[in-house]
């Protein structure tokens, strides 16, 4: 880390600065935020995260796919079942609380089971 010239605050490495550019943008589509927001309440299989989120199973199987490739989602097999979870706590914080906080602001608890079709997805 480097300290801003006069600042005296430091400042992250263009390293740092580009991975969290990454996994923002990768968080920037609702289909995938509210699947990490989803699977912060706890573990669930594609089928369930498709009737959770309202999307069909092919798209929250692609997003899914991406979230995975990223570091911020697991899966383990169970039988015949893929199961999803949550794999990064602290990008899992930052959403609940970016959700939470814009929830309070819009004068509402944050939505538990808001669709994806709602939203316009």
């Amino acid at each position: 880390m480097s300290t801003h010239a006069g600042g005296g605050f430091d400042d992250p490495s263009a390293e740092v600065l580009a991975e969290a550019a990454a996994a923002f943008g990768l968080l920037s589509t609702p289909a995938r935020l509210h699947l990490v927001r989803a699977l912060s309440q706890g573990e669930s299989d594609g089928t369930g995260l498709a009737e959770l989120v309202g999307g069909t199973l092919p798209s929250v199987s692609q997003h899914l796919t991406k979230l995975k490739l990223a570091g911020l989602v697991r899966s383990r097999r169970e039988g015949r079942r893929q199961v999803y979870l949550a794999d990064d706590p602290d990008v899992v914080t930052v959403v609940r609380l970016m959700v939470g906080q814009l929830a309070a602001r819009a004068g509402h608890a944050p939505p538990q089971h808001v669709r994806l079709r709602d939203l316009g997805v």
